[in-house]
């Protein structure tokens, strides 16, 4: 017996019965990057390997385990895109959008590929909503991408998100706090996680991201660079803060948060169900890279953004009750069997599409019967019957499958207006 293909794991179908919360999830991102003036970018699902590998750091998990890279026919190393910031970055910098006027407000929606454990909401191919803003080091910016992300979440119906709000200062001012941060957990080492031990030389801050049971001990008396911040990071994250609270966005401030990528820098968040303390409870999370243009190759550009994926929104929307109404496959189905059915059929399903109206038209060979269960099935508002009769007499039946299914006999020249009037009286 031959087996039969199986998507790949990590990977989803997403069947019609799952894609009006993907409707409702773009109308309403459509709508809220429009209410915060921001434009729709486009960048290829793979890009050169060393953009990710310069832009996300060669230190980080995207990179060292995750990404999914290829060499082409031409000899060129290439990655599935894992992260659309260095992306956005490179298309800013090839297409001189320093020349517009400041900042450039950008998202995309982009097939993300990672190389992870599959869970629940999270695959390693996911669909992610990314905004950024380039060209603008203000703080008020900072709150303002935080405030979109809340807004599309109001939107949606997602309910009790927590924003996580935290700062990881300036590069230099960092190299300080990261060995005193190496010091205290030094003594420690052998008693952690081996994701910890290989993160102790080559990326240190991480070390306050480990979920691992074995190295939550020593997080809490660790020192936290949210207390020591330099005066230029701690003036920018009090001028985030009293920007969210003007604009009634609640807060909680964590000391923890680094965020995995090492391109960030000062202010950085996370949005996570409230009651949910799960590693894959983000449901979407960004920060400030203001050095990020220049490790790719361009001039001092600050920037701002984040990623969250269309999948984890949809679960908390069902997480939160949110139920959508069923939308019909047709307003119209044309029920026909018999002699010249066929072509009459195909003629009155084209007029009533051409005048705006779904229309679906029945397979002739099966009954009357058969094709009115297939009309109720598919939501369908009116049904038009054609029968051996009715085309001798250029008529259609118009039938009001609402209420109490009235129905009338209309001359076929007349049937796209009549359905009109029922549709809309």
């Amino acid at each position: 017996m031959t087996n039969r293909f199986q998507a790949p794991r990590g990977t989803q179908d997403i069947l019609p019965a799952a894609q009006p919360y993907w409707r409702a999830v773009n109308e309403a991102l459509l709508e809220v990057t429009r209410l915060f003036g921001y434009r729709r970018i486009d960048t290829p699902v793979f890009e050169q390997a060393e953009l990710f590998e310069k832009g996300s750091g060669d230190t980080t998990d995207v990179v060292e385990k995750e990404m999914y890279t290829f060499t082409d026919r031409g000899e060129e190393h290439l990655a599935l895109t894992p992260e659309a910031t260095p992306a956005v970055c490179r298309a800013y910098l090839e297409h001189g959008m320093s020349s517009w006027p400041q900042p450039v407000r950008l998202y995309t929606t982009h097939p993300m590929f990672r190389y992870d454990r599959p869970q629940k909401g999270r695959y390693r191919q996911h669909t992610q909503f990314d905004v950024e803003v380039l060209g603008s080091s203000s703080p008020l910016v900072d709150a303002e991408v935080i405030e979109l992300l809340w807004r599309l979440y109001e939107r949606l119906g997602i309910q009790g998100i927590e924003v996580r709000l935290g700062s990881i200062d300036d590069p230099g001012p960092r190299k300080a706090y990261v060995e005193r941060l190496k010091e205290y957990y030094r003594p420690h080492l052998e008693k952690m996680s081996e994701d910890s031990k290989r993160r102790f030389d080559r990326n240190p801050l991480r070390l306050l991201d480990s979920k691992d049971e074995r190295d939550q001990q020593y997080k809490v008396a660790a020192p936290k660079l949210i207390d020591q911040l330099s005066d230029g990071a701690a003036a920018h994250q009090a001028a985030v803060q009293d920007a969210l609270t003007a604009a009634g966005i609640a807060y909680r401030m964590d000391p923890y948060l680094v965020r995995g990528l090492d391109y960030y820098n000062r202010t950085v968040f996370e949005m996570v169900p409230a009651a949910d303390e799960r590693a894959q409870g983000t449901v979407g999370g960004g920060g400030r890279y203001d050095g990020l243009m220049e490790l790719l190759g361009g001039p001092a550009t600050p920037g701002i953004g984040f990623g969250c994926g269309i999948e984890r929104m949809i679960l908390e929307m069902e997480r939160n009750g949110v139920a959508l109404p069923e939308v019909a496959l047709a307003d119209a189905y044309v029920i026909h069997k018999g002699e010249g059915s066929s072509r009459m059929a195909v003629r009155l399903a084209g007029e009533l599409r051409a005048a705006g109206v779904a229309t679906v038209m029945g397979e002739g060979e099966r009954s009357f019967k058969a094709q009115m269960r297939a009309a109720n099935a598919a939501g369908a508002r009116v049904a038009l019957i054609l029968g051996e009769n009715e085309v001798a007499s250029g008529t259609a039946v118009v039938k009001d499958l609402a209420g109490d299914a009235d129905q009338a006999e209309v001359a076929t020249d007349s049937v796209a207006a009549a359905v009109q009037q029922l549709l809309h009286p």
